[in-house]
């Protein structure tokens, strides 16, 4: 979309648009990495890197820690922050993170996940971190960069390794980089100071407050999920108060039902509504939490007697069909009116990930990033929301209806 919305500015004939790259970083790093070794790199499963870490551990007889600690520690610090050394584990900064370990802790621990780098290694497999890191390396000694500017959406999602490989790969120099994001859509990324990284953003930033895109009753709405004010670890804030849309729309429709049939023929008849209306099925999208409810959404799009859509990663057109995904799959995408459904209580938050959490700190992180998936997916619509679960439902639909009292 941003690509195809490039080209409308500048117009298709100037020489300009060509020398533009629109992608995301890890299809910039893919290609560069390509670029400098000669093969694509190949990226461990989540369930490769689960099976070496319950592995290592087993091998270096920790087995007190539990797996689940193991698996946030390497993901969210050691990998994160590609930590190659014991003497680095013992002072990296552990922000966000609960559990205060002691030096003589992170030696215990330093041979577990030594072991898993080197099993990664032996299997020809690595982890995009990894990748990033290495073309960090490379990319910090060269004097020629591959790009002079760099704009990079949805910034809030960023990591370590992301951050550090986007300032490699541009010139040094004032304007050089250019971030826009939403704190509020933070939904892939434990925060992390972009300042001891050297990307210093104080004192010149500023906050957007005219929105264009979604109606004034879905934004406020939505806006409830949130809190008023917003910090990051550097202590920059975002008052999302104040901010006005430049159109009304109807109020949200919040449903709660008593099984899931009883909800997937509401949202069918709420999808047959809005045709009728005139909506095209292009312009109407069906959003579930995980991949496991999307038969849901499948399944009420086929009640108002459309074929559904499916989204994924690829770059596909939908057609004159109603698409479905998963939240994640929602960002970035606009529709005239979106259906959030299966929204029931073990489900968002999402239970697999409220399970695995390894400390307080990190659950607290889990339930807001569930909450800024479903703001995420509520602001794709522009002028309709409906919004439903199975009862009792989650507990963020109740902050989704107007403020009590």
């Amino acid at each position: 979309m941003l690509e195809r919305k490039l080209k409308v500015l500048p117009g298709q004939d100037l020489p300009i648009v060509p020398r533009i790259t629109v992608t995301a970083f890890h299809g910039v790093a893919e290609e560069l990495y390509q670029l400098a070794t000669g093969r694509r790199p190949h990226i461990a499963t989540p369930e490769l890197i689960r099976s070496i870490i319950g592995k290592a551990a087993e091998a270096n007889g920790v087995t007190e820690i539990p797996l689940r600690f193991l698996i946030s520690e390497w993901t969210n610090v050691i990998d994160a922050w590609q930590i190659d050394s014991e003497a680095a584990y013992a002072s990296v900064p552990r922000l966000g993170r609960k559990n205060r370990m002691s030096v003589k802790q992170r030696a215990r621990l330093w041979p577990v996940f030594q072991a898993i780098r080197e099993s990664l290694a032996q299997r020809g497999v690595t982890t995009w971190p990894q990748v990033l890191r290495k073309l960090t390396t490379l990319y910090m000694g060269k004097a020629s960069k591959p790009f002079t500017h760099i704009v990079v959406d949805e910034a809030q999602d960023l990591g370590v390794a992301e951050l550090r490989f986007l300032a490699a790969i541009a010139p040094k120099g004032p304007d050089s980089l250019f971030f826009a994001g939403d704190l509020g859509q933070r939904i892939f990324q434990q925060p992390f100071s972009w300042l001891t990284l050297g990307v210093d953003v104080r004192g010149r930033s500023q906050m957007l407050k005219v929105n264009y895109r979604t109606s004034h009753q879905i934004r406020e709405a939505a806006d409830r999920l949130l809190p008023q004010v917003l910090r990051d670890v550097d202590g920059l804030e975002e008052r999302r108060t104040g901010t006005v849309s430049v159109f009304n729309g109807p109020d949200p429709v919040i449903g709660r039902f008593e099984s899931p049939d009883a909800e997937i023929a509401a949202v069918g008849e709420w999808v047959a509504a809005a045709l009728s209306d005139g909506f095209a099925p292009s312009e109407i999208g069906v959003f579930v939490r995980d991949r496991v409810q999307l038969d849901r959404a499948r399944a009420a799009v086929k009640a108002a007697g459309q074929t559904p859509f499916v989204l994924s990663e690829r770059d596909e057109e939908s057609g004159n069909r109603v698409s479905i995904g998963t939240m994640h799959l929602a960002k970035g995408l606009e529709f005239k009116a979106v259906a959030v459904m299966a929204c029931d209580d073990d489900v968002l938050p999402l239970q697999g990930r409220v399970a695995a959490v390894a400390d307080e700190v990190e659950l607290d992180d889990v339930y807001e990033t569930e909450r800024q998936l479903l703001y995420v997916a509520c602001t794709r619509a522009r002028d309709r929301l409906l919004v439903s679960g199975v009862v009792p439902a989650s507990e963020f639909l109740d902050d989704l209806g107007p403020p009590k009292g």
